[in-house]
């Protein structure tokens, strides 16, 4: 069977690289990121996220919605929320956290509604997002 076919790509958890994690501004050596569809520009898109043992991420503001699923490991929310394996968590735009690992996490991410190339991780800015088509209600 081929993995080949127009329009569809096919990335292998095993055996790729990660790359050094630097979506939220300076490169935090205690991640990486696999991007899936990810696109830099617009910020949307998905990918995986790797968290090392005692990694912590920097504070950051959502310009859209961030969902995420935890594949792998724990990761503990600032407000203390535990979030293990199976656990989907949604963020809306506008929302500022941080997280962090103790015993190292993968994640798939998920980002959606951001309004393109404005704002920055700290920005005070809201950004205009909607959910797509087959998540609204009739």
């Amino acid at each position: 069977m081929s993995e080949e076919r127009s329009g569809r790509r096919v990335l292998r958890r095993e055996g790729t690289a990660f790359l050094p994690y630097d979506v939220e501004g300076p490169v935090q050596p205690e991640m990486s990121w696999l991007p899936v569809s990810y696109d830099r520009g617009s910020g949307n898109g998905c990918y995986l996220m790797r968290m090392e043992p005692g990694a912590v991420t920097i504070p950051h503001r959502h310009d859209g919605v961030e969902d995420f699923i935890i594949l792998e490991g724990e990761l503990i929310d600032d407000d203390g929320a535990v979030f293990r394996p199976g656990d989907f968590v949604s963020y809306a735009a506008g929302t500022r956290h941080n997280s962090r690992t103790q015993t190292g996490c993968l994640i798939a991410v998920f980002e959606w509604g951001k309004a393109g190339l404005g704002g920055s991780a700290e920005s005070d800015e809201p950004a205009a997002s909607s959910p797509p088509e087959h998540a609204r209600s009739p």
